[in-house]
């Protein structure tokens, strides 16, 4: 097998392709576009965002957020949040054809286009390495990406990742096995 060296580069599939909703001081509505998080643990989520942005300031003032998976079927407006900072265009979320709702559980803007979302209560920012964990209060759908035993299906939501290779969204394909089961054949 012949391979070919990246160097220590960020790449990795798949890389969940998020936007974080926030308001700021005069309670207008913020968001951006991230691709750098994870799960840190059962009920907390990690990111590396970098101080510098609009979101994040609010983020360190309300302490509270939403994080709702970006949609194939929503990708330009996903990817406009992420090119247009707030910071320099305050007419930004205007311009992304985006509405809002309050959240239930925090002070933040659930995206209303955006069917699954995070509401999230900062625990920890290191302005240095930009690292941002933050405590999953409560996960919500939107009854219409719900199957017929009320579970989220990934075929109606159609998120996306990035591919930091080709600096490219990808829509989730076909389910390749069940988890948990498709192993067992290997005992």
């Amino acid at each position: 097998m012949s391979r070919k060296d990246f160097g220590p580069k960020p790449f990795s599939y798949p890389q969940p392709v998020w936007i974080i909703s926030t308001y700021d001081e005069q309670g207008n509505v913020d968001a951006m576009n991230a691709a750098w998080t994870g799960i840190g643990d059962f009920e907390q989520i990690f990111m590396c965002l970098s101080s510098g942005h609009k979101t994040v300031k609010n983020i360190l003032l309300n302490k509270e957020f939403v994080v709702s998976m970006a949609q194939a079927d929503r990708v330009a407006e996903c990817d406009f949040v992420g090119i247009v900072s707030a910071n320099t265009d305050k007419e930004k979320m205007k311009k992304s054809g985006f509405t809002f709702s309050k959240a239930k559980n925090v002070n933040a803007p659930y995206i209303n286009e955006l069917s699954v979302a995070l509401e999230c209560r900062l625990e920890s920012y290191d302005k240095a390495t930009g690292h941002l964990f933050a405590q999953i209060v409560n996960v919500s759908a939107d009854e219409s990406v719900l199957d017929e035993k009320g579970n989220v299906d990934y075929k109606k939501v159609r998120p996306i990742t990035f591919d930091p290779f080709r600096n490219q969204y990808v829509e989730l394909g076909d389910v390749a096995g069940d988890a948990f089961k498709v192993g067992a054949k290997l005992k």
